[in-house]
């Protein structure tokens, strides 16, 4: 077996571990199922690297290796396999990477939790799941990957599930995802119709050679992007991500950096030959990345929850990257997503450190001054923060700044495309400013701590803290990959183009212009951190909890979405099942008792006949013979 084939157990190494502590973990003793689950996870992250560095001595980046011939009639066939190149092992390091660490980070977090090995089975399982995602060869083994995914999250966000809102959260979850999930198979039906096959290489070769027209490649598009919408949580199917955080903290982590709401990002750079070939669905996708980035930006100002703040984080952050899918830079799409993993891995648990360090508690205003108290979880927040801010020489400056510029250049996605440069620009301010305010009103400022959690706060044990330094490392050399290649080499464009061969054209500015350009994106980081600096440093502006407005409303509320959505959903749906239910208590139940009560009368008769007395029956006869002779004779006798 080769150095790439090795990298096809990764999946299996996951789901040997979540067999094994979902079967026996009970029997193992604290923290054995946690270091278990981080071996199968580790083992699997090592065996991605000796792909990736395999790969890059080859001439055709690409190993297919054969699975299961699962269903073969006439010329169409289903067999399943998986694909390892260039795009699907950046995927895998990205998983298993940083998986790693949350599994490492979660033997802490959740010491002494009754379903510890249960929690690691899960999180086994999750890796699992996306790891076949990303793998598969078709869409049909990306399917059961994906709704693995679905599965997984539904375990992991209700893992305390005896609180009703932790229940409530994960059936929003599971219920938003069908939704997409039905964009999903109508695609795959469409794809079978189209092109005879589900496998995405010969797919993608069809479409690159002309074999479907230009409509029917178009609806294809978009019913792959309304999956898209629903794993990554954009408009319109957003509104279950905030409501995740009720899992466990790693659980957060795990689900916004490594796993599922990248997988529909993932989806389009896949099919990236489909969607070049249809602007219209492309300039949907960058679209609906536009406004779901801006309209989650606005919903950060006013949280108050230290997760909730980066669910909606996390959901603008996507919306850039459907941005950069959608304009045909399939390689800075998953730039952002590489980079993206661990600033915001990082944050996720550096927010974990911080509520383990409060004794579970989550509002900000609760919080303040805790550099003194947690140095380690302070500076690697405010990397993670910087990070994201979009500040020159971290991570996420490189990647938004590939997206801004690929954006202003896009020759796919039209005319549209100064209008949505122009409202990427305002989220980088909008993103800088609220992520300021996460900094500062937690680390910063006036502590404003409990007399309980004064007396419970401390640093985090290192199996917590080592995690944080190696993601903070990477929050700021990870960028370094991909710098701009009209001045620089950028070895991860190169890298992904491998795979993703779209044809997709990009104007070609002056060195001036590419300057300007990225003079622009650090001025939109700087003026969104200045004016946090100005209303939360200098004026303390955070307003009383009591004090309310308008916009701060909306913000709170997620853009008023929910809202929305309980009229035009939620009470529809109680109405129907409100209805169904009188129907089976009023005419079902009702019709069914009453004719049982029929038949209960019935059988009192036939009881009062059936004796067992001869002579009963005999009377019986003689009165039926008379009753009989009497009709006879009243009819004229027989004829």
């Amino acid at each position: 077996m080769s150095a790439v084939e090795l990298a096809a157990l990764a999946p299996a190494l996951a789901l040997l571990g979540a067999l094994i502590n979902g079967l026996f973990g009970r029997a193992l003793k604290e923290p054995l199922p946690g270091y278990l689950a981080s071996a199968t996870v580790g083992l699997g992250f090592l065996f991605s690297l000796f792909a990736f560095f395999a790969l890059q001595s080859m001439e055709e980046p690409s190993v297919h290796i054969a699975l299961w011939d699962y269903l073969k009639a006439g010329n169409f066939d289903l067999s399943l396999g998986f694909t390892i190149d260039t795009l699907s092992v950046t995927m895998m390091l990205i998983i298993t990477g940083v998986g790693f660490l949350i599994h490492l980070y979660s033997i802490a977090y959740m010491h002494g939790d009754s379903g510890f090995s249960r929690y690691f089975s899960f999180l086994n399982l999750f890796v699992a799941a996306m790891l076949i995602l990303v793998l598969a060869d078709s869409f049909f083994l990306m399917f059961i990957g994906w709704e693995g995914v679905g599965v997984c999250s539904y375990l992991l966000i209700s893992f305390w599930y005896t609180e009703r809102a932790n229940a409530d959260a994960a059936r929003k979850a599971f219920i938003t995802n069908r939704v997409g999930d039905v964009g999903f198979l109508l695609a795959m039906f469409l794809t079978v119709f189209a092109f005879g096959t589900l496998n995405i290489h010969e797919v993608n070769e069809l479409a690159l050679a002309g074999a479907v027209s230009g409509g029917l490649i178009t609806v294809i598009g978009l019913f792959y992007l309304l999956a898209a919408t629903g794993k990554s949580a954009q408009l319109p199917l957003q509104v279950w991500l905030p409501d995740a955080m009720a899992g466990p903290t790693p659980v957060s982590a795990l689900i916004h950096a490594a796993t599922m709401v990248t997988a529909g990002v993932y989806l389009i750079a896949r099919a990236g030959p489909l969607f070049a070939l249809s602007p219209v669905a492309s300039t949907w996708v960058a679209w609906i990345g536009a406004l779901t980035a801006i309209i989650a930006a606005f919903a950060a100002f006013a949280q108050t929850d230290i997760k909730k703040i980066l669910a909606f984080s996390t959901i603008s952050q996507l919306g850039y990257m459907f941005v950069a899918v959608g304009a045909g830079a399939y390689w800075v799409g998953i730039f952002h997503v590489f980079t993206h993993a661990f600033f915001k891995a990082l944050l996720f648990l550096g927010s974990g450190s911080v509520i383990h360090a409060l004794g579970g508690e989550q509002d900000i205003r609760k919080m303040g001054g805790l550099h003194k108290h947690m140095k380690v979880t302070s500076f690697t927040s405010l990397i993670a923060t910087l990070a994201i801010a979009g500040v020159p020489f971290f991570a996420g400056f490189f990647s938004k700044d590939a997206i801004l510029a690929h954006v202003f250049n896009s020759e796919l996605i039209g005319g549209s495309k100064y209008l949505l440069y122009v409202l990427l620009l305002v989220t980088a301010v909008m993103t800088a400013f609220y992520m300021f305010r996460w900094y500062f009103q937690i680390f910063r400022g006036e502590e404003r701590l409990s007399e309980e959690a004064r007396a419970h706060v401390h640093e985090s044990p290192a199996l917590m803290t080592v995690p944080l330094m190696i993601l903070a490392f990477f929050s700021v050399a990870a960028g370094y990959f991909g710098l701009p290649e009209f001045a620089f080499p950028n070895v991860f464009s190169h890298w992904i183009e491998r795979s993703v061969e779209a044809p997709v054209s990009f104007g070609h500015p002056s060195v001036g212009l590419e300057w300007f350009l990225i003079l622009l994106s650090v001025a939109a980081a700087a003026l969104g951190l200045g004016i946090g600096y100005w209303v939360y440093a200098m004026r303390k502006g955070e307003p009383a909890r009591g004090d309310t407005g308008a916009l701060r409303n909306l913000s709170a509320s997620g853009a008023g979405f929910d809202a929305l959505y309980r009229p035009l959903f939620i009470r529809s749906s109680e109405g129907l099942a409100s209805g169904l239910s009188s129907l089976d208590s009023n005419v079902v139940n009702k019709g069914v008792s009453q004719g049982a009560g029929s038949v209960g009368l019935l059988a009192n008769v036939v009881r009062w006949l059936q004796t067992g007395y001869a002579r009963q029956y005999a009377l019986f006869m003689f009165i039926g013979v008379a009753i009989l002779a009497l009709v006879v004779a009243l009819n004229g006798g027989l004829s």
